[in-house]
Parts: C-alpha cells; structure tokens; sequence
C-alpha cells in the first residue's frame, strides 16, 4: 500500500481500541519474570559461555597477545582473537572494529573472546591473557580538540541573511558557551547474545533495537549473506539508541559459535559497557540570540562542536534550531574532531536532547534581559513554515539526525504545529502566573523554590514498513512483524491497530514481535517505531479486510467489521466463518509519496518544572514537573504516558547528575559501572504528569500518528537549570547542575 494523499476517514476514526489506555499486553509477562529475554532463550541444549577481553590502553598497537594459560585452562573451547577470527570488517552501523588487533581504536575495545563450558571457567581463562600494547598519544580531550574540527555532510553549514549586523542592531543580545558531558546508555539489560549455527546458516538471539539494521552490519562484519542470518530479539531490556545494532557482544559470540560449533552466549559485564559499546557524545555550544524590543529573534546563532573516532558522525546538537524559532538572520554551524574515546553514537532523542539543554537556557537568559516572560518570548517566536536555505542535510538514518525535516528544503509548512497550545496549556496547568520572575525570591523554609520551562521539539520520521496478519478459524487474527519492544508498549499498539482494523476485542489478537522472518518494520529507533510499525499492520489488515469479506460473499467495499463479525447491510457473519476453509494470511507494507518533502513533520511539546535548592548545602530536589505534548493521534495513552515520563526522568539525570567523566591522561571513561555513574531512581523521581493534545497529522498515515517517547526528553534539562536559576539566582551553563556549582554562590536567606 502507498500513503500519498493525507488521511481519510477510515476504520481507525472509530476508536474503539486504539486510543485507549490498555494496559501491556505482554505485562504479566514482565512482572512475573517469565518474559524470555535474549540470554535466557533455550537456544541449545549445552550452550557454552564468551567472556569478553577489553585492551587496556586507548590507543596503539598490540605488540602481542599470549593465549596459551588461558587455552590450557579448565572447561575453555577457544580463544577468539583477530588472528584466528577473520573479522576485519570496520563496514556497518560502528566505525570502529569490534575486535582489536593489531591496532587498538579505543579504550575497552574487544581484544580476545574466551569460549569455555560455563561463564565462571571463561572468566577466569580470561584473566591469564597476557597482553603487550605500543601505546601512542590520542586525543581526548574535546575542548583541546576545537580548533581540529570540521564541517561534517550530515549537517552543512546554515547561513541566512546577516547575522553579524542583525547582532550589532538587536535591542538585546545573548552570547554564551554551554557545554554537555559525555552520557552512557545505561540501560537495564546488558548486551547480549546467544548465536548457533546450522550448517552455513546463522541464529542470533540478541538484545536489538532495529534487527533489519542488526542483520546488514552483521552480515558486513563476517561475510555471510543477509538471508543466511536470523535475527531473533523478542524483548529488549531498554535500549534508548545504544541497542541500534550489532556490538562485540553479537559480533564475537556469531565467531565463536562458528569456531566451536557449539551454541555460544556473550553478555557484557556491566563495567564493560560504557568503554566497549557506544554513548552520547559530550558537546560545546556557543549560541547567539538578538532580539528587538518586542523579542521578536532577529537573529539567531547556534555553533556546535563534538568529538568522535575517524569516521564517526557529530552530535547534531544545533539541527532543532532551525525549525523551532523564526528569525531572518540565521547561523547554524556544526564541527566535528576526532577523538580516541569509544564510539559516539545515537542516544534518546539525538541532536534535540543536548541541543535544546543550551538554547532552552539561552532562550531565558534573553527573556530575562528584555524583561519579557519566558513563555511569552517563545510564543511571539513561533514560526508557520521553516527557513529557506538551500543546504540541508543528508542522512538517511532517522538516529543520527534529528528528523526527516532536516533532509529536505525549506519554506516547507509544518504538517501540524501546536507550539504555542502547548506552551498556553502547560503555564495555565502548572500554575506559572505564580512564578516570582525575581530570582531567589521564593522560599520554603531553608529552601529555595524556583519555576522554570523549555519548549520541547522532535522530529516525526516513518519510515516503510510491514506486517503480517493471519486469520484462524477461532476468529484469532495473529500480527507478525519485525518491530521490537524495549518496554515501550509496541506488542499492545500493535494488537490495538489489529483489533480496531479487524473489529475484535484486544484479547482476540496475538502479536509476534522481533524476528527477522517477519515482514520488516524498521524497528525502534529515532522515534519513528510507532508510527512505522502501525502504518504497516494497517496496511496488511486492508488486505486481510478484503479476503475476509469476500470468503463470505461479501463485497469488501461495503463491509463493515465491528463486534467480532462482519457485516454488510442487513446481513452479518462472525468473521472466523470466513477461515472455516482454512487460515487467511495477508501480508503488505506501507510506502510513503513525498507528503514528508511537501510538510515539516515534527512533535512539539513544553516542560514545566519546580525545584528546591538547599539554601545551604545546595542539594537540589525537583518536585514536580509537567510535560504537554503535540504528537498526532495518542494510540494508547498510558503506555504513551509511559514513555514521556520516562523521557522525563531521563532528562531530569541529564540536568542534575549524568556525567560519563573522562580520564583525558589515558583515553577512558572513569565511571563505568552504576555505583558511579549516577542516574535518578525512584527517590528523586517527582510528581509528574503528562497531557497530550487532541491532535491528528494526516500527512503521517491513515492512523495520523506520530513518536512521541523522544520528545519526552527534549528541553526537560533546560527547564530544571532555569528553575534552579529562578530559585537561586545562579546561572549554570555546564551540565550537570551538581551541588558544587551553587555552594559558593547561594544567595542569603532573607
């Protein structure tokens, strides 16, 4: 099926089942331990165990690596190192080679993988590995590094008018430097995999986010021909970008299985994680602001720097800039080093998440200077079509740029842009007519209380994707797609799209997630899953629809499917009558005409926080905040709930305490494991509430969906550091906002 025209009305307008808040299909599952997840798959009757080696310098040469103890020892099968492992391959989603040798690209870089019946005999062989390394000098050090950097073609530079005298004329100017750290993942579930083959045929249970992705890097990485690779991930313990593809963990258990014949399992210790795999990268932002008067933006300036290993792509930290506020002068400029720390790569909500942590401050800072309310400067800002300019960016992968709109030309109308409702709504809910626009002017006790916000914007992918559907004579419909669910509520939207299409109850559809014999459905990723992966069920339920009506004799144009039947005029039939002969199965897929080149197509929202800053030890507390989101049609609202809060505390750690602390002396990330490396838990968790807008994007798809678990991170660090400058009157411009940033500035308590 082809999406070319924007929606009509059709079976989902009914909203029976979509639109309302099931719980998780899958969450007894889930809450009682027995969902299986890629570790625990009975794969094979004996499976033996991997235990990764990680070099211990950043960057050099092994001058050699001596194996013999750790073959000899008890219960080992193998050694895996690159002399005997032929994975050369530096093709696919990583720059870097999952295996060192002879060169070392980065610090924790897999060096050997030991193969032994259980994980505690390959865990201890791997600790009689004696490794010799050349180091050499590398680069570490981001800010040391500016001056090295370069354009890079995902984001070209962005020049409007001129900047330059619309600065020297504005009635106020903002021009600060703010910077974010590196961040790690730090998801629930580890990496892992189990792999098998049989004959030259390869299984992979392992924890993926895209397996379509998963399966073309791996197949790059060891030669073997896509459709002899299976790729089965049927939940994913969160991913939030580091699960995009295949890590060493996938990588080197496939060459291990291969070199023993023996079903091979590879989890990553959690200290490995942060220095083996991928992160978001740290960033430098200088952002310019000029406004009149009125503050309305004459000109607006954002400056990027980021750090990566040869051949990796920036963090496209300034890429929202152009399609949330209006300004004639434009300056929008991203630079790139290279640096020898582990990989930089997709992180929730990448290029929005650290850009609008620096221009949602930038914003308050000139808000403050005009003496306008931060609400309002964002609301006379607002913008009805995106900037002309003739040089967009290229990427094709929706993770590593913030959203198709930065593909593609501009003066483009926004498909649907509810900016400004959310931020009315949001300050009417959140009681903002109560905020002292006077910092440290409000206090509780020994506390100071302050207000802040931040707009909230995410680009709105979809990208072609199918489904399966099959019809049995129990009036059972069966999906079947390769989308994955990280905790993300995919197995219920799914089930949800099916019903409302096929007229059944929620608990008569039974949905098949993650496996690469299923019809591909992209995957999650980029906030683009949910709206994929529905636009593809639909599609093969039209079909299932039509085969349906016409097993019964009916004509399929007329039928109407509602109540666990079929029914055309007077007539009705139950819908299994139409398997009586025998199941149904229909299968298609959803494609795009160039609706997402004529309409900027992207999710809007505001944050509302309040916070309480110590008056004398400076410990900062959040005590509530408030997310309105504009994302199209909500499929299921609490699972969407779900997310945005979620999106929400990912946020709240990223103002407050995540900091991937690098050793610049030596090339690695110090705190690599979760006793340091801080990330909020229940205790700092807020109050918290969610409110989505009524909205429909019919340029999307006939559900008129869009993502929406991205945006719930977008601008939510912003509007904790302008709360905290509102309580405290302290203005801190390097993230995080810990404790030691305010002691020697907190204002006396009146």
């Amino acid at each position: 099926m082809k999406f070319e025209k924007p929606a009509r009305t059709n079976p989902i307008d009914r909203q029976t089942v979509i639109g309302k808040p099931h719980p998780r299909i899958e969450g007894p599952l889930k809450t009682t331990g027995t969902a299986t997840y890629s570790y625990e798959h009975d794969a094979a009757p004996n499976p033996a165990c991997g235990y990764i080696v990680g070099a211990a310098i950043a960057k050099g040469r092994i001058s050699s690596i001596d194996v013999a103890a750790a073959k000899a020892a008890p219960g080992v099968l193998t050694v895996v190192t690159a002399a005997n492992s032929g994975l050369v391959h530096k093709r696919g989603f990583t720059t870097a080679r999952v295996l060192a040798g002879p060169d070392i690209e980065h610090y924790h870089q897999a060096v050997a993988l030991v193969v032994a019946e259980t994980f505690e005999q390959a865990r201890a062989a791997a600790g009689l590995i004696r490794v010799n390394y050349a180091r050499t000098d590398g680069a570490f050090d981001l800010d040391a590094a500016r001056e090295s950097a370069r354009p890079h073609d995902s984001q070209p530079d962005v020049k409007i008018g001129d900047f330059d005298r619309a600065m020297a004329t504005a009635a106020a100017t903002v021009d600060q430097t703010y910077t974010t750290p590196d961040q790690s993942h730090m998801m629930m579930e580890p990496y892992a995999t189990i792999a098998k083959w049989q004959g030259d045929r390869l299984t992979l249970w392992s924890a993926q986010q895209i397996l379509g992705w998963a399966r073309r890097d791996l197949a790059a990485k060891i030669d073997v021909p896509e459709n002899k690779i299976r790729i089965i991930s049927t939940y994913v313990g969160g991913g939030f970008g580091g699960k995009g593809s295949v890590m060493s963990d996938a990588v080197l258990a496939a060459a291990g299985a291969r070199i023993t014949g023996r079903a091979v399992k590879v989890a990553l210790p959690r200290p490995l994680m942060p220095n083996n795999t991928t992160h978001r990268a740290a960033t430098i932002q200088r952002i310019r602001l000029g406004a009149g008067r009125d503050g309305r933006l004459l000109a607006i300036g954002h400056e990027t720097w980021s750090g990566n290993l040869r051949g990796g792509g920036p963090e496209i930290a300034a890429a929202q800039t152009e399609v949330l506020y209006a300004a004639p002068n434009r300056l929008n400029i991203t630079r790139l080093a290279t640096l020898d720390l582990p990989e930089a790569r997709a992180m929730r909500a990448p290029g929005e998440a650290p850009g609008m942590m620096a221009l949602e401050i930038a914003m308050d800072e000139l808000a403050e200077k005009l003496g306008l309310d931060p609400v309002e400067l964002r609301v006379v800002n607002d913008m009805k079509v995106t900037p002309e300019d003739p040089g967009r960016s290229s990427a094709t992968d929706p993770q590593s740029a913030t959203s198709q709109g930065h593909k593609k030309a501009g003066g483009r109308p926004f498909s649907t842009r509810e900016l400004v409702r959310c931020l009315r709504l949001g300050a009417e809910r959140f009681g903002w007519r109560e905020r002292n626009a006077r910092p440290a002017a409000r206090h509780d006790g020994q506390w100071l209380i302050g207000m802040g916000m931040a707009s909230a914007v995410r680009g709105a992918p979809i990208m072609p994707g199918g489904a399966r559907v099959t019809l049995d004579a129990k009036g059972v419909v069966t999906v079947e797609t390769n989308m994955t669910d990280m905790g993300t509520g995919s197995y219920t939207i799914v089930g949800q799209t099916a019903a409302e299409m096929m007229g059944l109850p929620l608990d008569r559809v039974v949905v098949r997630l993650g496996d690469t014999d299923f019809p591909d459905a992209f995957g999650g990723g980029g906030q683009a899953g949910a709206a994929t992966v529905t636009a593809g069920v639909y599609a093969a339920c039209v079909k299932l629809r039509d085969a349906a009506a016409r097993a019964v004799g009916f004509n399929s144009a007329d039928a109407v499917f509602t109540d666990g039947e079929i029914r055309s005029g007077i007539r009705r039939v139950p819908l299994a009558r139409a398997a009586q002969a025998g199941s149904i199965v229909a299968e298609d897929k959803m494609e795009y005409g160039d609706l997402s080149k004529r309409y900027e197509q992207q999710t809007f929202g505001a944050h509302f926080c309040e916070v309480a800053v110590h008056a004398h030890t400076g410990e900062i507390r959040v005590r509530r905040m408030l997310a309105v989101c504009a994302a199209g049609r909500i499929l299921n609202p609490k699972t969407a709930r779900s997310q945005v809060i979620g999106g929400m505390i990912m946020g709240l750690g990223a103002a407050l305490m995540e900091d991937l602390v690098v050793d610049k002396r030596v090339g690695f990330f110090v705190n690599h494991d979760l006793a340091s490396y801080e990330v909020p838990v229940h205790a700092d968790t807020p109050l918290q509430e969610v409110i989505f807008l009524d909205e429909l994007d019919p340029t999307m798809s006939p559900l008129q969906a869009k993502g929406v678990g991205e945006l719930g991170i977008t601008g939510v660090a912003a509007a904790v550091a302008n709360a905290i400058y509102n309580a405290t009157g302290i203005r801190v411009r390097e993230y995080p906002i810990t404790l030691d940033k305010l002691l020697e500035r907190l204002p006396a308590l009146a």
